[in-house]
């Protein structure tokens, strides 16, 4: 009896369901996860030691690609914007369209992208090798619970301590966008600085600042989720940490875009009219 042979637009299909069955179950585990870190977090804080051990990775070992990232941001939004504005006759706004972007959306998204790739990697491929190691399973059975003593001070770290990173990148981007704009560009400060305070308002700032808060949750959780189900051996750790930041930063971008439209819906609510406070 010949054994039937299936038609290739049926195999198709078949890839197709098993990956998005799969993608479900991953994002069902990561949710099941992330509760768990949440239930162990309303018990009880950690001990300080180890929160600020974690507080000192990923906040103070962060600042210096920070920095660099948040300056060339800001002259590169100098260097490419002034050539347009200067066609329309508008160079002194610059300022204006160069902190409202840094604040609003490239300061939060590149400080994340920066502790993803820094921070995120490091935690996935830490906690893979202690996986495979089994110092996890040492931790249970020495009455300790792995997700209170190794996952919860890395999300208070990166929770708490990304929108300091954002407020960084955005003051050296600033500072970096004005300085080229007035010695190189020969842009006058008080303009400059004029029509900046005229566009850019708190809710700029402020939203830059929580959706950072945000970013830093996801980056923490899919870090530390990758770590606990890395594959056994140093190639399962070479992909979890691989697969922590590319997750990460794809997730970083589908909630800027969701809290984007929702704080613009907000805005528009709360204030239907034109903003009139800096």
């Amino acid at each position: 009896m010949s054994t039937a042979t299936v038609p290739p637009r049926a195999s198709i299909v078949h890839a197709v369901g098993r990956s998005t069955i799969g993608f479900v179950g991953t994002v069902g585990d990561l949710v099941l996860f992330s509760l768990e870190m949440l239930r162990w977090l309303l018990r009880g804080l950690p001990r300080r030691s180890v929160v600020l051990q974690n507080m000192y990775e990923v906040g103070v070992r962060s600042i210096p690609v920070v920095l660099i990232t948040g300056l060339f941001i800001g002259m590169v939004l100098a260097i490419q914007g002034y050539a347009q504005f200067a066609l329309l006759k508008m160079e002194t706004r610059l300022g204006a369209v160069i902190n409202m972007a840094l604040v609003a959306e490239l300061g939060p998204t590149l400080a994340a992208t920066m502790l993803a790739g820094r921070v995120g990697s490091a935690m996935a491929a830490e906690l893979g090798t202690m996986r495979v190691t089994e110092q996890i399973d040492a931790l249970r059975a020495l009455g300790a619970n792995p997700i209170q003593y190794l996952v919860v001070p890395r999300f208070l770290a990166c929770f708490l301590l990304i929108p300091m990173l954002t407020a960084i990148a955005d003051g050296i981007g600033v500072v970096g966008g004005w300085l080229l704009s007035t010695t190189s560009l020969d842009i006058d400060s008080t303009y400059y600085w004029h029509h900046s305070k005229a566009y850019v308002t708190a809710w700029d700032v402020w939203t830059g600042l929580l959706k950072s808060m945000f970013f830093g949750a996801a980056i923490s959780m899919i870090a530390c989720y990758q770590g606990f189900h890395c594959g056994a051996g140093a190639e399962g750790v070479g992909r979890a940490a691989t697969s922590a930041f590319v997750l990460s930063f794809v997730a970083i971008l589908v909630l800027d875009f969701f809290l984007g439209m929702f704080l613009n819906e907000l805005y528009r609510t709360i204030w239907p009219g034109p903003a009139s406070f800096v």
